[in-house]
């Protein structure tokens, strides 16, 4: 069975009247035992034995939480049962169900105290012991441990007992002594720890101990008197610890659990790192580092083998690991961000006593403004000469081991004889592409000269080097006003290095405010302009107002286009009217639609006459008939108006609905070929044709997955087809509302893939109303559904189960052919 099956055949069950649910479970017997089998991760004999063979109680296991279920299986102590248990969790670590399954709480413990561990299919080859014995690492550890494996089977002590705490391993010794009424226990244990080298491996004192223990008058005593008081007695408390060794452990620490206790289990067998464990180091001591109190030395261990985590989710970072993070290869920018950030470090202690200052300056949080307003403080003395800056700049770079207040310090006191520097060091010209990463200290100068007053910043930007230049006004974030009093001292090589990197929003509108022709024909080459701005630029219409003839340098911009992947970037210009690019788009592309060339021509009349227009026709691009029909206009004194009446007729919806339509080239490029040429969809035309005619599935396809305003009614129709690509789109227009559940129920086609998608969509909740009012439409038509033609007749859901996986219809239309076909039979 199929998911989709299996949910047909839940709702079934659950929505048939009693009696009828009743014999429907008899009939349908195998698939609901496999159902079943599958919730519970079981097999079906093993399932159908638990259950008594029974149709109703296997109906009623449906609505059984799978925890609950497989807890009262565990009660029975079955061995067979143990096994099914253990395989339904554990065999398959990467299905998600068992996953979860692994957390049922108390499952082997409650397995373990109900069985007859006298029992010897236990031990059998197909037992459950060695099934358990054959674990050695991995998160099967927790529930196996903490369910007390160790203290009811020696072979189990001497394989775990490396994994758990000295006092945990004497209690289980004490434990099976007390189980077997003897010392044969220790005995066994003592021969194995020859056979068992983890077990002496983790405690190296555990064979002499059981010697002595062995020839004592009490051994029991002498056992309990080696065992520490109070250490790890809480169960809570051990199975934290391994979690934290085997999976991701608790997020907060256990009330009482010491950390000295900690400090020791690691220390004796490192957390996250077990025996025989090849793989990376484990996520334990990264886990521990996010309990509060967490000592420094096991944080700084935690860096060591998981930086950029421990950096983010520690709760303490301790301040002199930020002194070694560069020794260490730590990554001091994670530290800063997050410590700082978040309030775990103070940012005046860094600034004051942490090195290197060009290291430090580029670490920290930028856009946490307490740090922002502490580095201005700091840097206060330096005030708007610009000498100081540059000075600060030098000695930032030749003398790195200083803090960063030391090198204000160094560089404000009137009684040093260092060289004061006049200018930058080694300039450097701007990068075009800006792809760069800045160095250090030239990143590290940058980034404090943004946090100066404006008026340091200011006097300042005159004596940056171009790459500087360039990397201030791409990469920071400079004011207005320093940004324009940068421009003014560098000019247009400074505007056209900032054209040429990354930009945002803001950054893009203010060089496009400019209305510089270079700055203009780069950022059209460089970055992703919009419609409506390309068009701008290639009208040659000014932000700030009037017109100009396209530059020159944005033209050559459009012979260098490649056409097969900047066809549209061209196209933009279609209603320039400028000469020029209007003689560029006819010489390089060809215009697919009769509205396209006329939108062209009659831009290049309205902006340059008939002259212009004459000009274009004679470059023998056009149509024939076009030519031959715009040629006799252009003497005509109405001609600009007739050729606008062509237009309207072309360009009208229905023309443009029919060019869609049309069998032919793949209805995407028809819809790319219309929006491109400046071409708005005819909706209501579509609809319309629709209606007469159903539009094709690849259209509807089309229309639908790349179309956010496709009209509901398209959509509806969409469903039928079983599209193959529902996430893009379905989502979209459920949380818009075009569509609800309900229209998924009833329009989507064929009948399984509806119910595919109502399972996709059962967290749906658009308008962030609650799931029982986004639902209750849906479960109204499908009770009607079901009380029409499917309720009263157990003949009728076996039919329509079986016809679901391949009947062509809708859920409606397959629920009403079950009912009808049973009525015949009858």
């Amino acid at each position: 069975m199929n998911h989709t099956t299996r949910l047909a055949l839940r709702l079934a069950l659950r929505h048939a009247d009693p009696a009828t649910a009743d014999q429907l479970a008899e009939r349908l017997r195998p698939e609901l035992l496999a159902l079943l089998a599958d919730r519970f991760g079981l097999p079906k004999g093993m399932v159908d034995e638990l259950l008594g063979g029974d149709a109703a109680q296997m109906r009623a296991a449906l609505d059984i939480e799978p925890a609950e279920w497989l807890l009262g299986a565990a009660e029975l102590g079955d061995p067979a049962v143990g096994r099914a248990l253990w395989y339904a969790a554990f065999r398959d670590a990467d299905d998600d169900r068992r996953s979860a399954m692994r957390h049922v709480p108390g499952l082997m413990a409650t397995l373990l105290q109900a069985a007859d561990l006298t029992d010897p299919r236990w031990y059998d080859e197909d037992g459950l012991f060695p099934v358990l014995t054959a674990q050695r690492v991995g998160p099967a550890l927790v529930p196996l441990l903490t369910g007390g494996f160790h203290e009811v089977n020696v072979v189990g002590l001497a394989v775990f007992g490396v994994h758990l705490p000295p006092p945990v391993v004497l209690d289980a010794c004490l434990h099976l002594m007390a189980l077997h009424g003897s010392t044969e226990p220790c005995t066994h244990l003592l021969e194995l720890a020859e056979e068992v080298p983890a077990l002496t491996t983790g405690h190296p004192w555990l064979p002499d101990l059981l010697r002595k223990a062995l020839d004592a008058a009490d051994p029991e005593a002498l056992l309990r008197a080696h065992r520490p008081d109070g250490e790890w007695t809480d169960p809570d408390h051990l199975r934290a610890l391994l979690e934290l060794r085997y999976g991701d452990g608790p997020a907060e620490r256990p009330e009482g659990l010491d950390w000295d206790l900690i400090r020791r289990e690691h220390d004796r067998l490192p957390l996250g790192k077990a025996p025989g464990y090849s793989g990376n180091y484990g996520p334990g001591l990264h886990r521990l580092t996010q309990w509060e109190g967490c000592p420094a030395d096991l944080v700084r261990e935690s860096f060591r083998h998981h930086a950029y985590g421990t950096a983010r989710q520690a709760a303490d970072i301790p301040f002199e690991l930020l002194a070694e993070a560069d020794a260490d290869d730590l990554p001091l920018s994670h530290l800063l961000q997050h410590g700082i950030g978040e309030g775990r470090l103070s940012v005046h202690r860094v600034l004051t006593e942490l090195t290197p200052a060009a290291a430090v300056l580029r670490a920290l949080p930028y856009d946490h403004e307490p740090t922002r307003k502490a580095v201005a403080a700091l840097l206060a003395p330096l005030g708007a000469d610009p000498v100081n800056w540059l000075t600060y700049y030098d000695r930032m770079r030749r003398f790195p081991r200083n803090s960063v207040a030391a090198l204000v310090t160094d560089v404000t006191d009137p009684r040093s004889r260092k060289r004061r520097c006049t200018s930058w060091y080694r300039p450097r010209k701007a990068h075009f592409p800006p792809g760069y990463t800045p160095e250090a200290s030239r990143a590290a100068f940058l980034a404090m000269l943004e946090c100066a007053p404006e008026e340091a910043q200011i006097a300042v930007v005159p004596h940056l080097d171009p790459l500087a230049v360039q990397q201030f006004l791409v990469e920071g974030n400079p004011s207005p006003t320093v940004r324009d009093a940068v421009a003014s001292a560098h000019g247009l090589p400074a505007l056209l290095a900032m054209a040429a990197g990354h930009l945002c929003e803001e950054k893009l509108a203010y060089l496009l405010d400019l209305d510089e022709p270079m700055v203009d024909a780069l950022l059209f080459r460089e970055h992703h302009l919009g419609p409506s701005e390309r068009a701008r630029l290639l009208a040659g219409r000014l932000r700030g107002g009037g017109t100009r003839p396209v530059p020159a340098e944005l033209l050559a911009e459009l012979d260098d286009l490649i056409i097969n992947q900047d066809r549209d970037r061209l196209l933009s210009g279609l209603e320039s009217g400028d000469l020029n690019v209007a003689r560029r788009i006819m010489e390089r592309l060809r215009l697919y639609l009769p509205a396209g060339r006329l939108k062209l021509l009659i831009a290049v009349w309205e902006r340059g006459g008939p002259d212009a227009v004459r000009e274009i026709l004679a470059m023998d691009r056009l149509p024939v008939t076009l030519r031959r029909r715009t040629e006799k206009l252009l003497d005509l004194p109405d001609g600009l108006q007739r050729l606008r009446a062509r237009l309207t007729e072309e360009a009208a919806p229905e023309r443009l609905a029919a060019y869609l339509i049309r069998p032919g080239d793949r209805p995407d490029i028809r819809l790319n070929r219309l929006l491109a040429e400046g071409m708005d969809l005819p909706w209501q035309a579509l609809l319309e044709a629709h209606r007469a005619t159903p539009l094709s599935a690849d259209l509807l396809d089309t229309l639908v997955t790349t179309r956010p305003d496709c009209p509901r009614e398209l959509l509806r129709a969409a469903l039928a087809h079983a599209p193959k690509r529902w996430g893009s789109w379905t989502d979209t227009a459920l949380r818009k509302g075009s569509l609800t559940l309900e229209d998924l129920l009833n329009h989507t086609a064929p009948a399984d893939s509806a119910l595919n998608l109502l399972h996709r969509h059962r967290y749906a909740n658009p308008d962030n109303r609650s799931p029982e009012e986004t639902w209750h439409p849906v479960r109204t038509r499908a009770t009607t559904l079901i009380h029409d033609h499917l309720t009263t007749s157990p003949e009728a859901w076996p039919v329509f189960l079986r016809l679901l996986p391949t009947f062509a219809g809708t859920l409606p239309e397959l629920a009403i052919t079950a009912g009808a076909i049973t009525r015949v039979a009858v």
